[in-house]
């Protein structure tokens, strides 16, 4: 110890050459690195070990939880030492050794849960610790006492995804690796420099104060050994070493090198770099938390490794069905940080939100998050246990998921009450944020944020559409497993439960998903202030070419329950449509007019202020507007006959502005210019740089169409986990974590990153299998191509292939 604070002694340094100050100094053998679940180490001597850290942290209040888990851990421990429950040898070894400091009050209770392990053996009673330990807030961490710039008095730690910050024994911040540009020291002051995309235009470069230059390097080669143990593949290639002059230290953490103890040794321990084997997850590479190649180097190892694990962990359509839960709520517990961690942090740090729509947005989505984290590690721990890698011996009676699901669909009912107030937030955000400029800034700076992938209003409905993902899920393992299997009762049931849930939030998505998709355009288009009114309902957008007097020209089209917009794509920064027309519905005609103008796939839209003439890109393209068109036309005529017109169709059948006027017996050709969108509102000259890949951009790039149906089907169908990709032209395979969301592939290193690297749109693209000339001799291989864009990816099954 030094300082009253743990250091480890480097395993190559002579003890004598180490210590040079106190003689009292104590040494023990401690954990050095806790991985996220211990329980999946190999080696049971090896978890064996991990359990006595535990039992340690725990006696000395380093371990802090709350009584009944307190009590729980020390019964497991009881099982593991002295085996099943006997009172008075209870009794004997509680009083013979401490095990907790508040032991003897919370006896009769750690007494009561050990009862309950009989024939529990001691490799599954440390599992089982473990299990329990790596939940807690407190698992690994080592407080090093700092302050901030203002002075305030933190806590510093890290763990396997990062620097972690606590105020007391509450964690306020987390600096993911990911996140950190570069870790240093100067003296005794500890910096952590971000990515441009994380501090955006705040300050890049944070630090904090500790106690002295030892300490402050003490926290900062933790930090590099935590970063490089968890994170690197490879070792970093060593500098030349100057002759005269350098600066910094010249510590340098090693993956390579002679292994510190002997090989044959039974404890099976070695250097980082081979230990780290022993934290794989199927489907990941190496450590659970390191990054994958992305180079081609390797790609044949890659490749190998792949081909057994194929081998090893089990082929049942059943586990995949269920491992397709896990990815998928990883994805969704990063898409709910986006709100609770990350939009948050944005308005309180500008101070740009009323008080109480911070209550009642946070009141409403925190609980749902909090349930979510401990839903995400019980899915985990339970396929860590199918894949019979945490645990051999305890693997026969865990290959199933419908118990899981069952206990947790029947608490997800309680949280009805919170989903339904989504609709609340949503409606009084969009008002606040048209109050508040300050808040509609923070707003739309937050959206231009690489975390913010998606319109942050999106991020709200999650909540209700992963219900959705469930049912559909439960379903296919129904539809899966035969009636007498031991898992389908409890799926149907957890089917039930959630099928509740679903029914009487049913509407209420739809309605939200709607004004979701209405204010998304009222940010994107210019020239239309209320688009957003009640009874009006989104059908269809989409790229079609509308005949003006320079020909045909490119517009984007923009479908209504009650009118019809085309707009051109503005030429500023704003990179906004500027709406050029807007058509009632209420008596509108159309009619196919190829043979009339000579344009393939030309129709003719006939209207109340104008008629216009535009073709799509294909006869399938045509087919589907003319469709939408009709059907949105009959609804609207229906409705009136019945006398039943909305509110909204009064504002429809005003006199327009000049610009939209024009003879309603001639085909409309006014000429259109795109350098009118200079003309625009002088607010918008504010605004930054608007995201490029919303489906309405890619539409116009892609020269096709959305209908409303289509982003229904999209929602039922996300998907996330590990993918191989290979470019057209390229001999290697890079495995990357893949977010199948909102007609578009984002990619991520690992699931643990917070912003995706790159992004695919798929609008447009067609799915097929490889051909023979793209010489592609592998499974579960499937193509996206888009004129010469050409991807390979490769699933590591077939029902994910298929899925």
């Amino acid at each position: 110890m030094h300082y009253d604070k743990f250091v480890q002694v480097p395993l190559i340094c002579s003890l004598p050459f180490f210590f040079t100050g106190p003689k009292n100094t104590i040494l023990r053998l401690s954990v050095k690195f806790f991985p996220p679940d211990p329980g999946q180490l190999q080696e049971e001597y090896t978890r064996y070990l991990f359990a006595l850290q535990i039992k340690r942290d725990l006696a000395e209040s380093r371990l802090m939880c709350n009584e009944n888990t307190a009590a729980l851990l020390t019964s497991h421990l009881l099982q593991s030492e002295i085996g099943d429950y006997d009172e008075a040898l209870d009794r004997a070894h509680l009083k013979e050794n401490t095990l907790l400091p508040n032991q003897e009050k919370l006896q009769e209770k750690i007494m009561e849960f050990h009862r309950k392990h009989m024939g529990h053996t001691p490799a599954e009673s440390d599992f089982q610790v473990l299990e329990i330990a790596r939940k807690l807030e407190m698992y690994g961490i080592r407080f090093h006492p700092a302050s901030d710039r203002e002075g305030t008095k933190i806590n510093l730690s890290v763990a396997h995804m990062g620097v972690l910050v606590f105020q007391g024994n509450v964690k306020i911040n987390t600096f993911n690796w990911s996140k950190i540009r570069k870790l240093s020291f100067k003296r005794k002051r500890f910096l952590i420099k971000l990515h441009p995309e994380v501090h955006g235009p705040y300050q890049d470069t944070l630090e904090f104060l500790l106690g002295d230059r030892d300490l402050c390097k003490i926290f900062w080669k933790n930090c590099v050994e935590y970063h490089t143990f968890f994170r690197l593949m490879d070792q970093p290639k060593a500098k030349a070493k100057p002759v005269f002059l350098s600066r910094g230290s010249s510590f340098r953490y090693s993956l390579t090198g002679s292994p510190p103890f002997d090989t044959k040794n039974p404890l099976n321990m070695s250097l980082p770099g081979f230990q780290m084997s022993n934290l794989s997850l199927p489907g990941q590479p190496l450590s659970p938390l390191q990054s994958p190649i992305l180079s081609e180097a390797g790609s044949t190892r890659l490749d190998d490794e792949e081909e057994v694990r194929r081998k090893r962990y089990p082929a049942d359509k059943a586990y995949f069905i269920a491992k397709e839960i896990l990815t998928t709520e990883r994805t969704y517990l990063k898409d709910l940080e986006v709100i609770t961690v990350w939009f948050r942090s944005a308005v309180i740090k500008e101070k740009a939100m009323p008080e109480g729509l911070m209550t009642l947005l946070f009141s409403n989505i925190d609980p749902i998050y909090e349930y979510h984290r401990g839903f995400l590690k019980e899915i985990e721990q339970r396929l860590a246990l199918w894949e019979g890698r945490s645990n051999a011996h305890v693997k026969g009676d865990y290959q199933r998921i419908g118990d899981v699901m069952l206990r947790n669909m029947c608490v997800l009912k309680e949280f009805t009450s919170y989903l339904q107030k989504h609709d609340e937030v949503l409606t009084e955000l969009e008002k606040a944020t048209k109050r508040s400029k300050k808040l509609e800034a923070v707003y739309k700076e937050f959206e231009l944020q690489k975390v913010c992938y998606l319109p942050l209003n999106t991020f709200l409905l999650k909540p209700i559409q992963r219900l959705m993902h469930y049912k559909l899920i439960l379903e296919r393992l129904c539809r899966h497993y035969p009636p007498d299997h031991q898992d389908y009762g409890d799926c149907q049931e957890a089917l039930m439960e959630v099928g509740e849930v679903v029914a009487q939030l049913q509407s209420s998505l739809i309605r939200l998903e709607n004004f979701q998709k209405l204010t998304e355009l009222q940010r994107d288009l210019i020239g239309i202030e209320n688009l957003i009114l009640p009874g009006r309902e989104f059908i269809r957008e989409g790229c079609l070419y509308k005949l003006t007097k320079k020909g045909l020209q490119q517009r984007m089209f923009f479908l209504f329950s009650d009118m019809l917009l085309y707009t051109s794509k503005g030429v500023t920064i704003t990179n906004q449509f500027k709406v050029h027309g807007e058509l009632p519905l209420y008596g509108m005609i159309v009619e196919e007019s190829e043979n009339e103008w000579s344009v393939p796939h030309c129709f003719t839209i006939y209207s109340a202020q104008k008629t216009i003439v535009v073709a799509a890109s294909s006869r399938i393209e045509m087919g589907k507007w003319i469709e939408d068109l009709n059907m949105a036309i009959d609804l609207v005529k229906k409705s009136n006959e019945k006398g039943d017109v909305p509110t909204l169709q009064l504002f429809l059948f005003m006199p327009l502005p000049s610009f939209f006027s024009g003879s309603s017996d001639e085909v409309s050709v006014e000429q259109e210019s795109e350098d009118d969108t200079h003309s625009s509102r002088s607010s918008l000259d504010k605004q930054t740089h608007h995201r490029a890949n919303t489906t309405m951009h890619v539409c116009w790039h892609r020269n096709t169409s959305v209908s409303m149906m289509d982003h229904s089907v999209a929602v039922e169908n996300q998907l996330s986990g590990y993918l191989l990709r290979k470019f057209k032209n390229s001999n290697g395979w890079q495995k990357l974590w893949v977010v199948f969301t909102n007609f578009c592939l984002f990619f991520y290193k690992t699931h643990q990153d917070d912003y995706p690297l790159a992004s695919l749109p798929l609008l447009g693209y067609t799915a097929s299998m490889p051909s023979v000339s793209d010489s592609i001799h592998k499974d579960y291989v499937f193509k996206l191509q888009f004129k010469t864009h050409v991807y390979f990816f490769r699933a590591e099954s077939e029902y994910t292939f298929e899925r």
